[in-house]
């Protein structure tokens, strides 16, 4: 239960995230990947939103990350870093994004991975999070390593 609670907001903001890159990022790459981001986890909030209604217990809503409502969920974002992004474009935008998603996707990699070590109910949901986002991880890095 924890992990959906927590995941779905961290979900969330990178579906947030890969939505600005739509009219920000300037390199190809960035935006291809923001898209595929968006259309993994939208799916992974909608089945962890129905796992939490079927428990009977609330789905979260939007979460304010500067004033420690993740209750220290590794990866989230400040709200001074979204800001940030949120005023980049172009290669600015894309440097940006990269290093921010990554941190973000760190996060919930480690995050899912103690999911599965705990034997949760979640551990199929968490295994998958780790292997795409692992994935997405170098894909991220081999991209802003090519970045000017």
């Amino acid at each position: 239960m924890q992990f959906a609670t927590d995941m779905i907001p961290h979900h969330q903001q990178a579906v947030d995230m890969a939505d600005l890159a739509a009219t920000r990022a300037s390199n190809a790459g960035v935006k291809a990947l923001a898209a595929k981001i968006r259309k993994a986890q939208e799916p992974e909030i909608a089945t962890m939103s129905a796992w939490l209604r079927s428990w009977g217990e609330p789905v979260p809503g939007p979460m304010h990350h500067e004033t420690g409502d993740m209750g220290g969920m590794p990866g989230m974002l400040t709200d001074t870093e979204l800001r940030q992004l949120a005023a980049a474009t172009g290669a600015a935008f894309d440097t940006k994004f990269l290093t921010l998603m990554i941190k973000h996707h760190e996060g919930a990699v480690e995050t899912a991975r103690t999911a599965q070590e705990q034997g949760s109910a979640v551990k199929q949901l968490a295994g998958e999070i780790v292997t795409s986002q692992t994935a997405e991880l170098t894909e991220m890095k081999a991209l802003l390593d090519k970045l000017p």
